[in-house]
């Protein structure tokens, strides 16, 4: 059973928003080239790990599609108790990450590839918002490190989270990412 205790997930909650809400790229907080502080190495770190093609983990990248398919539609999401989230989570250069809902009771000790702990949108026609990816955060206890199949998860997540130990990635099974499946920005993604 998933179990978190509530002053944990209270903090992972605020360390979230605040984190996305630094990333934020709205006209009163624009992101600058320095603005992941010293996550610039981290980030090409995961980048060159990221490439892994979507085909070597295809039957999991399917059966994740799959089940969140649904999310396509926002309603489906907030039924299922995912948050919307207006900040919209940008690199100058790397591309975007989008929106992320994120479904609190999720963010446990305990990774579920076909329960996503946020949900990744973007912008799409008409200002509708168009699932693009999710997100697993898994809060480290002391546990084996996770996997997406051979992938390990990135340490402390993109943005980190505060103090809070936990591990983090980024799954594009919904739009490509040519910078590969499993890195956090994606150039085909924007927050426009």
């Amino acid at each position: 059973m998933r179990r978190i205790t509530a002053s944990h997930l209270a903090l992972l909650l605020v360390a979230l928003l605040a984190g996305v809400a630094a990333c934020d790229r709205s006209p009163a907080s624009p992101l600058a080239d320095d603005s992941l502080g010293g996550h610039e190495h981290h980030l090409a770190s995961i980048h060159q790990g990221a490439t892994t093609s979507m085909e070597a983990h295809g039957d999991l990248m399917k059966s994740v599609r799959q089940a969140t398919a649904r999310f396509n539609s926002t309603n489906q999401a907030v039924r299922a108790g995912y948050a919307a989230d207006a900040h919209c989570v940008a690199h100058p250069e790397l591309g975007a990450m989008g929106h992320h809902w994120v479904n609190g009771p999720l963010i446990d000790p305990y990774f579920d590839p076909l329960q996503p702990e946020a949900l990744l949108y973007a912008p799409g026609d008409g200002g509708n918002l168009r699932l693009v990816g999710v997100e697993y955060i898994v809060i480290d206890v002391g546990q084996p490190h996770p996997h997406f199949g051979d992938h390990p998860f990135d340490v402390g997540g993109v943005p980190p989270l505060g103090d809070t130990p936990h591990w983090s990635l980024h799954v594009w099974v919904h739009e490509e990412n040519p910078s590969g499946p499993f890195f956090p920005f994606n150039p085909n993604v924007s927050c426009d």
